[in-house]
């Protein structure tokens, strides 16, 4: 059963399931920070054994990851090598980065229009 508890972090509410295999958190604003248990390496590794035709099922057994996990891979990183798999984890933090701050912008921009009364 998840719990609620107080977290000394900037976010002051947690949400924890103890005992769950990759146990998640959960902040306020919903946002997940469990990160991936395999590598992007790892993850390009098993798309090439399937490509070499193991059977996925197996290779799902083996890794210890679901079916659904395989095909959310094979359409992301399919057909891409190690390298290219992370630069892509790289770009899209960069791209999440720069979204956050334009939303930042955007928001001191409505904070001044609306303190200095300016109409749309």
């Amino acid at each position: 059963m998840p719990r609620l508890e107080r977290s000394e972090a900037t976010v002051p509410l947690v949400l924890t399931c103890p005992g769950f295999p990759g146990e998640r958190q959960f902040h306020q604003e919903g946002t997940d920070t469990r990160k991936s248990r395999f590598t992007d390496e790892q993850i390009v590794g098993f798309l090439k054994q399937a490509e070499a035709g193991l059977p996925v099922k197996e290779l799902c057994r083996r890794g210890g990851f679901s079916d659904a996990t395989f095909y959310k891979w094979r359409a992301r990183f399919g057909g891409m090598e190690a390298s290219d798999a992370r630069m892509l984890r790289e770009v899209q933090a960069e791209n999440s980065k720069l979204k956050k701050l334009l939303a930042e912008a955007h928001l001191d921009i409505e904070a001044l229009k609306v303190g200095f009364g300016v109409k749309r």
